[in-house]
Order: C-alpha cells, then structure tokens, then sequence
C-alpha cells in the first residue's frame, strides 16, 4: 500500500510500505506528481518488482568499508586496490550514492584518465576494479545494474591500439646485456642472458637463491613456495610462482651454467642477482635505469654518463621469455 501526504507548502511524499518498515520519498512539488509515484510504487509491489530506493542511497565510500571485508585475495592485490582505490576512485565517486554513479559518469571519467596520458591497461583495469566493486553491490541487491559497460572499438573511445609482440635475437639480447653492465653490473647483464635462454619470469629470477641454483648439475629450481619476488610500493616477499606448473626445475645451456657457477663465485649473498647491499632487486628500479636504456639507448640525451645504442626499442623484460620461445 501507497500512499501521499503534505509536508510544507506545496511539497508532497509518498509513504508506503515494505519488508515490515514504512518508507518514504519525498520532494514531489505537486500532488498529482505524488499520486502518478505512488501508483507506480503499488503496481511494482503488487507484482513484486518494486526495488526499494533506500539501499542505493549508500555512498560508494560506506559501501568500500563494508566491501573490504569480502575480499579473498592476495597481500598484492589488496595493496594494489588500496592504490587504485585511494589515488583515483575514490576522489572521483566517493562521496556519490550508488545510485547515482551512471554509465555516461563513468565513461566521461575514463575519458579524462586518458586525456591525462594514463595508457590503456591502466585505465582498463580502473574500470575492471570499478566493476568488480559494483557489481558486488549488486550482488549485496543495494543498486539493481552495473553501471560499469566495457564498449570495444566504438568509434574514438577505441582508444587501445594493439602493439605488436617484439622478439629479440640472441645477438640483440647479448648485445643489449653488455649495455646493461655498461649501466650497472656484470650481473645485470647475466640476469638478462639468464631470462633470453631460459624463459624466466622477472620474478622467478629475481628471487632465485643460491640454494635453488646449481650450476654443476646444469640446473635451476623455481620453488613452488618461495619461488617468485613479488613487491608493492612498500615492501617485497616471497610467494609461490604465477602457477602450478611454473614451480619447475629447468635445464641450462652449457654456457650459463659456466656463466653462473663464476658469477656465483664473485658475491655471498643469497640471491643470485642481489641489489648492491645484497637483496632483492626492485622491478620498477631496475627496469628504468638499467633494462629499458639498454634496449632502447640513450641517443636522446644531450650528454649522457655512458653513451647507449639503440637495440631493440620498447623491448620489454618479459618478451624475453618469448624470444626464448622463439
């Protein structure tokens, strides 16, 4: 049952009741406003498709507090959704009720992350995020659809152009190691052989010990438990491997066991590649300042410390692992 009343002056709501509670909307400016709403709200209860309002009414901020409770995920993960959550999502609809957060908002949204120059993945996973937030809302019944939309190839919104998959050749790769011990140390440059010949995730490498490796036996072991480095902005730790199967042990050429057993010979740390006061290497770090000018080259720079030449632009550390495929 529905039904209107006056509030102040030509101000109406409309009261009804559901679920045992009664409920109101109010703001109608006229009484045949009210009525034409309270007619509706007894056909949807009549026929049970009457969605309370009340619940979307919920800010995405109180919504997160009680959302991040019901996560079952990785350390990682939640330090990254902790990120993306504090940097972009909340300042842009944290204060706004669920049920006002549209598709045309969102779209409008990611369209000023890209006028900003943030790249395609990074603007894909915000939406993903986003949509993983409220689509749980949904799930919690606060909000009746998932304002989130991914369109594909929609005219200008088509904004991710496909990069083509770069390979190196083992001269390139040799070529570009030499480069990088130029920058920073023989070790680099054997971490980037070490990954070319045996098709090594960053991670596995970066957190290969001394005890997992054995040059005599032409052998390296990814651990299943320790086997990957993994890092957030804060701290590093070990974890299992990216998979199941990624906990393996992998046969080596002749030529880096050799390399390996001497490079092992010249430090006591416990990580094969350590960092220069003997830990783990950072990915963001080391990848900057040693892998991408290594590749890349440096003919940019007006007066560089070490003139670099270009090898295999853009080449990323972990189309390696495909160049060794290949």
């Amino acid at each position: 049952m529905a039904w209107i009343e006056r509030t102040s002056g030509e101000h109406w709501r409309v009261r009804y009741r559901s679920n045992g509670s009664v409920t109101s909307e109010g703001g109608f400016t006229s009484v045949t406003a009210a009525q034409h709403r309270a007619r509706e709200i007894e056909v949807g209860l009549r026929h049970r498709a009457f969605r309370d309002p009340a619940p979307a009414r919920t800010t995405l901020d109180d919504w997160l507090t009680r959302w991040w409770h019901t996560l079952s995920v990785d350390d990682l993960t939640v330090e990254n959704y902790a990120y993306l959550i504090g940097k972009h999502i909340r300042p842009r609809f944290g204060h706004t009720t669920l049920g006002d957060i549209r598709s045309s908002d969102i779209q409008r949204w990611a369209a000023d992350l890209y006028a900003c120059g943030y790249q395609h993945t990074t603007v894909h996973g915000l939406l993903s995020l986003l949509g993983r937030i409220l689509g749980d809302a949904v799930d919690d019944e606060l909000i009746p659809a998932n304002p989130v939309r991914h369109h594909r190839n929609r005219g200008k919104r088509a904004h991710h152009i496909i990069r083509e998959m770069l390979w190196a050749t083992p001269e390139e790769v040799l070529r570009g190691a030499l480069q990088a011990a130029q920058l920073h140390h023989q070790s680099s440059a054997l971490l980037i052989v070490t990954a070319a010949w045996t098709g090594c995730r960053w991670g596995e490498l970066a957190a290969l010990q001394r005890h997992n490796t054995h040059p005599d036996d032409r052998t390296i072991v990814i651990d299943p438990d320790t086997g990957t480095l993994k890092e957030s902005s804060r701290r590093q730790w070990l974890g299992p491997p990216k998979t199941a199967a990624s906990a393996r042990t992998i046969t080596l050429p002749a030529f880096l066991a050799v390399l390996l057993k001497h490079h092992l010979e010249t430090h006591d740390h416990s990580p094969v590649f350590p960092n220069t006061d003997g830990g783990f290497l950072w990915r963001s770090t080391w990848r900057t300042r040693t892998f991408n000018p290594a590749f890349d080259g440096n003919h940019h720079l007006p007066n560089p410390h070490t003139r670099l030449h270009p090898i295999r632009p853009g080449l990323t550390f972990h189309e390696l692992r495909h160049s060794h495929k290949t």
